[in-house]
């Protein structure tokens, strides 16, 4: 045998296959085998393929048509301990040897089940199966075969029925029941609603049933009797330990309970109550989580070589039980707070509760989310008891249409044709078929990951263009049925214009949608570090002309509405629409309630983001702020890309939207960075409108849950707009640290330059020189650094005393 041959020999050795163990060290090694057929004849093309390889250049690769890529990666995955799950090392097992058999004493029983709590967080954290709970080998030994009924779910197979079973494992087995039963209601719930395989959570099983055929009433019998028994011998273990164990029983019977009841979605109150158990339960898991002793041998990689998987080996994933029990409170705490959305009363006190609930920092897992979509949708009956109709209708009512002729259910009983009352169901109806899609498709956004949240948003604000576009044909058909008149309208921002205007009540609130989702679009942008520094002042900018837009909009439906209700006050004929009732009254207040704070809501989304446009804008001019990469260069030195093709970039969500109308790059720029405009000018207007956002803020935060439909998350609602009132306090920090640093007396060249300053172009800044005598410096926070991550306030401090000599 050559040299090379006796290599390739001994790479071969090491493959599960080979079935004669060989002992490398010794000299001698077995013959090549000698092959006898008449019908073969072999030839030794060794000399000759190695003179072919000698011919070919480092790096080049030959490669044969028929050879596919499948074959040349599973070649290359061969004898490679990375991606070979049959590779083995000299001398290792196929399988390991750990005896699930074996006596186990209590402190490694509660190690056991500790590893297996980290595990199953691991998996709720997006990890799959085969790293996490299918690495035991307890679980694997009651899992393979597959059970079909709970004598057969045991890692002790063919244990006689009459025989004493020791108590550990009677402990061990009811938990790993419970825990693998849980897994199966988890992830059956969460492949029942919409996420994203292998992003947010991976549903594979890989072949293992999880106890399908074993009922939940079951388990939960099982881990009753294992803690009956436990108890029963409390005298033969330490106290603590036995208390300990106790404990985690009743963690998997509560999760269990929480699982069966949420399948109601009715009285949140009573459906907490596991949660809040689980909550309360978790102290003591956590305090005793230094008495268990932990069995690595209870677990192994190679279970994976075994499971119905084409994913390479992969190692166990390893929770600290300090990340665990962090996890497991955050879930608990979520699990009791989801259900709090079915005491929503409106849909937008539904839609503000999701918003703020998936805005948590951390998010909450996969899991929870999937419990709220469930809750949401399931059936298509929203929250259980609302059908889809009944919610946009009220949706409708709050926004545009309260007390409207469009939304009498009456008109639906109607069945004459002739009868306006006929077209105007029709026509409505045919309204909610179009938008009631895209109107869903906003809560389901808003349940997942923070980067899916944009994405989806980015194509739904295409599909809300359509909705309108579609609105107002309908809007017009509806004005013949209602004979509408037009009006004159003026709001508290400016004259609408002469011309008289009809309301448009059903593409208004399309339009009032379709302005909701370009905003959170830009502003998840900045709470997902989308934008670069220097981009944050033309961001900000944008932001606020959408908040302004959505202000002028919304005073222009509330014109409409308060002059609504002004004509149904003057009327004093009885009838079905000519008398002015309490409900009436009642329903008006509560539109007119929504429409102010939705207002508020623009006015200081409008006066911040200025406020932080100006900010950043001197910053540029002053180079506290550049591009990454550019170290003190002018930003219009960055050589792979201009301020055009970012614009491009950033606006590609918007520029198939027809209004708002996408500015021009030239005014965009212009806009943002104001030429002309003295930086003690720009300034100034950033305080004032910081100040107006302040006492935005402060009017905000004093609105009860009903005037701010946040029922159900009004506490969260609050900390967010506290959050937001911090930025607003930090921002004029910042200001005012700029004001007083400019306005101190300079040497003559930076008091010239910054004199200066006021006639810039929109890409000038001060000379370096300049800058760097200023003594500032200024820091622009991560996201998960400030106090609102939508709101990135820059830090400035001063960095050194003035200096006192003139420049050279």
């Amino acid at each position: 045998m050559t040299e090379d041959e006796s290599i390739v020999s001994e790479e071969f050795v090491g493959l599960s296959l080979n079935t004669i163990n060989y002992n490398l060290n010794q000299d001698d090694r077995p013959p090549p085998p000698i092959m006898h057929s008449e019908g073969v004849v072999s030839t030794d093309i060794t000399q000759r393929f190695r003179a072919a390889c000698a011919t070919l250049e480092p790096g080049e690769l030959v490669k044969d048509g028929h050879f596919t890529l499948f074959e040349s990666v599973g070649a290359l995955e061969i004898m490679d301990l990375k991606m070979d799950s049959g590779c083995l090392a000299p001398g290792e097992l196929l399988d390991d040897d750990y005896d699930v058999t074996r006596p186990l004493l209590p402190s490694e029983v509660l190690g056991i089940i500790d590893q297996l709590l980290c595990l199953e967080m691991a998996w709720h954290l997006g990890y799959p199966l085969s790293q996490t709970i299918l690495t035991s080998m307890y679980i694997e030994a009651m899992l393979v075969p597959s059970p079909t009924s709970l004598e057969e779910a045991d890692f002790i197979k063919n244990h006689p029925d009459d025989a004493p079973r020791d108590t550990m494992h009677t402990v061990l087995r009811a938990y790993c029941l419970g825990l693998v039963k849980s897994c199966w209601y988890v992830n059956d719930r969460i492949k029942g609603e919409h996420y994203y395989e292998e992003e947010d959570f991976v549903t594979n099983t890989y072949r293992r049933s999880l106890l399908f055929d074993v009922g939940l009433y079951e388990v939960r019998d099982e881990i009753t009797e294992a803690r009956r028994v436990l108890h029963s011998i409390r005298s033969q273990i330490p106290n603590e330990i036995g208390l300990a164990l106790d404990f985690r029983l009743e963690l998997r019977t509560a999760f269990l309970r929480a699982i069966e009841l949420s399948e109601l979605r009715s009285n949140p109150e009573s459906l907490s109550l596991p949660w809040t158990q689980m909550k309360a339960i978790w102290e003591p898991i956590d305090k005793s989580r230094h008495l268990g002793t932990p069995v690595p041998g209870a677990f192994s990689t190679k279970i994976q070589r075994r499971l119905a998987s084409t994913m390479p080996p992969r190692p166990i994933v390893q929770l600290s039980f300090e990340e665990t029990s962090g996890h497991f409170r955050r879930l608990f705490t979520d699990g009791a707070e989801v259900l709090k959305v079915l005491n929503s009363s409106d849909p937008q006190s539904l839609l503000n509760f999701v918003f703020a609930f998936q805005a948590q920092k951390p998010q909450p897992l996969v899991y929870i989310r999937a419990l709220l979509q469930f809750f949401m949708f399931k059936d298509m009956v929203i929250l259980g008891h609302l059908s889809i109709k009944n919610v946009m209708d009220n949706d409708l009512a709050i926004v545009v249409l309260p007390c409207s002729r469009l939304l009498d259910p009456a008109n639906d009983a109607v069945e004459a044709p002739h009868d306006p009352r006929f077209a105007i169901a029709h026509q409505v109806e045919t309204f909610r078929h179009r938008a009631a899609q895209s109107y869903l498709d906003i809560f389901r956004a808003l349940c997942q990951n923070r980067c899916r949240v944009r994405r989806t948003l980015c194509h739904s604000i295409q599909d809300w263009e359509m909705v309108q576009a579609d609105a107002e044909e309908i809007d017009q058909l509806l004005q013949v049925q209602l004979d509408e008149q037009p009006i004159i309208y003026q709001t508290a921002l400016a004259w609408a214009g002469s011309e008289p205007a009809y309301s448009l009540p059903l593409s208004s609130w399309a339009y009032l949608y379709k302005l909701r989702l370009m905003e959170w679009i830009v502003q998840l942008g900045f709470e997902l570090e989308t934008y670069q520094p220097d981009e944050l002042a033309g961001m900000y900018w944008y932001l606020s002309y959408l908040a302004k837009t959505r202000a002028q909009h919304v005073e222009r439906i509330k014109a409409f509405t308060v002059q609504r209700m002004t004509d149904l006050r003057a009327r004093s004929q009885p009838g079905p629409y000519g008398s002015f009732t309490p409900a009436m009254e009642a329903e008006f207040t509560r539109s007119l309630a929504y429409l102010r704070a939705t207002i508020l809501d623009a006015a200081v989304t409008w006066e911040l983001a200025d406020g932080l446009c100006c900010l950043y804008t001197v910053l540029a001019r002053l180079r506290l702020v550049v591009a990454p990469g550019t170290g003190k260069q002018p930003l219009e030195e960055r050589p792979y890309g201009s301020d055009a093709l970012r614009y491009d970039i950033r606006m590609k969500p918007f520029a198939a939207v027809g209004l708002p109308e996408l500015p021009a790059f030239d005014s965009f720029a212009r806009a943002s960075a104001q030429p002309g405009v003295a930086t003690s000018s720009l300034l100034e207007y950033a305080h004032r409108a910081v100040a107006g956002a302040r006492k935005g803020y402060d009017a905000l935060a004093k609105l009860p849950d009903r005037d701010a439909f946040t029922v159900g998350c009004h506490d969260r609602w609050a900390a967010r707009t506290k959050n937001s009132l911090r930025s607003v306090i930090a921002a004029s920090i910042a200001i005012a640290a700029l004001q007083k640093a400019l306005a101190r007396p300079r040497d003559g060249d930076v008091a010239a330059s910054l004199a200066a300053n006021s006639a810039l172009a929109a890409t000038d800044v001060v000379p370096q020189a300049v800058a760097d005598r200023l003594g500032l410096s200024a820091t622009v926070p991560k996201p998960d650094d400030a106090y609102h991550e939508w709101w990135i306030v820059p830090k400035v401090v001063e960095t050194k005393a003035p200096p006192k000599h003139q420049f050279s």
